[in-house]
């Protein structure tokens, strides 16, 4: 079989190349699965400013934002400011299949867009809760934690689908209806998190500070805001390149995030989109959740002075 071959007009070359260390598989394999799910993983990905993590022989993987200068000029782009870099950063917006095949080509692993379009940067499309198991923990408590979500949302009125974080976690994505301002979205995700907590406080925690988890399931509720998540479909830079990959609730328990992989994924779909399938009508959120959130401080604003409360603290011991 060539190494080389051109489609949809992107030349694609050493496609013989293993992934990366523990891939358990080839750079065709990774470009054979994407064209595969283009038709599932593009509408998740278009319109939004594209981050991807790249993985390049012999180096460590890396994530890309600003596409570099030898991308051909029919991959869409949308200039953003980086308050963090105070700089205009070139984002690549993913489009079509032609674009995705180019990124492949590019060892592009991961895709992890926002969670709003570019076009309308301050409405969030969705709030994610990012549910991660304590180290060495078994999926099962991460699945349990799902479920407590689940019930936190529907005690709201409100419903999400789940999907495997292509590493050890689950990703859960409830809809928003495109009227829900960026900070409030963020600020319900907070009072989400904080409600599932209490519905069991000895499976999971919302506690930022890893050592102050105690061996619980965090629920991760920064997933706001600017910040990015592996798309649904996405591949992983996990032993076996495992892929991001929607679960039905009632399947949920008896699910193994390692049968969805970049050489098994495509077979599973049938040529349906469970993602599209599974996913709720939007629904405006409750006031009094968006209320509640807005009463609970930022995780990461509150763990950084935490920790520098912290610090102080032992330099005052020593």
């Amino acid at each position: 079989m060539s190494t080389e071959e051109e489609r949809d007009g992107v030349r694609l070359t050493n496609l013989d190349q293993p992934l990366f260390d523990g891939a358990g598989a080839t750079k065709r394999d990774l470009v054979d699965y994407l064209d595969a799910v283009a038709d599932r993983l593009v509408p998740r990905l278009a319109g939004r400013p594209l981050s991807v993590i790249r993985v390049l022989r012999g180096q460590k993987p890396f994530m890309q934002k600003n596409l570099p200068r030898y991308t051909p000029p029919w991959v869409r782009r949308v200039t953003v400011w980086a308050e963090t870099s105070q700089r205009e950063v070139s984002y690549a917006l993913c489009d079509d299949r032609r674009t995705l095949l180019w990124f492949a080509n590019q060892r592009a692993v991961e895709y992890h867009p926002p969670l709003a379009l570019a076009a309308d940067p301050g409405h969030p499309t969705h709030l994610v809760m990012d549910i991660d198991p304590p180290d060495g923990g078994p999926f099962s408590a991460a699945v349990g934690a799902a479920h407590l979500v689940r019930r936190a949302l529907a005690g709201c009125g409100l419903d999400g689908a789940v999907k495997t974080s292509g590493s050890k976690g689950l990703h859960v994505f409830v809809p928003l209806d495109g009227r829900t301002a960026a900070d409030d979205a963020a600020a319900a995700t907070r009072a989400l998190a904080a409600r599932a907590e209490r519905l069991d406080p000895g499976l999971a925690t919302t506690a930022f500070i890893r050592e102050d988890r105690a061996g619980k399931v965090f629920l991760d509720s920064t997933r706001a805001g600017g910040a990015t998540v592996a798309a649904a479909y996405s591949p992983r830079i996990r032993p076996g390149t495992p892929v991001s990959f929607p679960v039905p609730w009632d399947a949920l328990d008896a699910a193994d995030p390692r049968a969805f992989t970049v050489r098994t994924a495509a077979g599973l779909l049938a040529g349906r989109d469970p993602w599209a399938e599974l996913m709720p009508a939007a629904r405006p959120l409750p006031a009094d959740l968006v209320e509640e959130g807005h009463t609970i401080p930022i995780a990461r604003v509150q763990a950084m002075h935490e920790g520098k409360r912290r610090a102080r603290a032992r330099r005052d011991q020593g």
